[in-house]
């Protein structure tokens, strides 16, 4: 398969899943600030990270359901930011598909446009180095929140979140 249906069917899983915890919880996501997806995501990449650095997994939730959640969480993170700010906190279901794949639909047009510039390189990568990136990107991200966003030659928290969720794409396809 090549990278735009393997990104179409990785993130198709993540939309399915999405959308069920959406029925099943409502839009309880939207109560959170970035700072606090940002956190959610840290906690998913640090899992990742100490079970690949051990080799030991006490809890059943397998590395790669980790990496769905890190996309999930990343397109609430885009979701949030681009909601307009009299969105309600309880959207319907139609409108979270509306915004989930919007988001996923841009982030698909990044992924294609420096999949290009690139030459595919995060095919020759190991998914460890993959996690590592992550964990950098929110760094990152939590310094760039530390400082209200005040960067001077920074690319954007929208971008960081942008390139971790195609980095959890990416793990995701190598580890298949």
């Amino acid at each position: 398969m090549d990278t735009p249906a393997q990104y179409d069917a990785i993130l198709a899983s993540c939309r399915q899943l999405f959308l069920a915890k959406t029925h099943d919880y409502g839009t309880a996501w939207r109560i959170l600030r970035l700072p606090s997806v940002t956190d959610q995501i840290f906690i998913k990449a640090n899992r990742i990270r100490t079970i690949q650095e051990t080799g030991v997994q006490l809890v059943a939730d397998d590395v790669n359901g980790e990496f769905v959640a890190i996309i999930n969480y990343c397109l609430i993170a885009l979701m949030q930011l681009h909601l307009p700010a009299d969105t309600p906190p309880d959207m319907t279901p139609a409108a979270v598909a509306l915004a989930y794949d919007h988001e996923a639909a841009e982030n698909r047009r990044l992924l294609l446009a420096k999949n290009h510039d690139y030459g595919e390189a995060w095919r020759q990568m190991r998914v460890s180095s993959i996690t590592d990136l992550i964990l950098m990107k929110l760094h990152r991200v939590k310094q760039l929140e530390n400082i209200g966003g005040a960067a001077l030659v920074s690319e954007s928290v929208e971008g960081s979140y942008r390139d971790m969720l195609n980095y959890a794409v990416f793990a995701l396809i190598l580890s298949e």
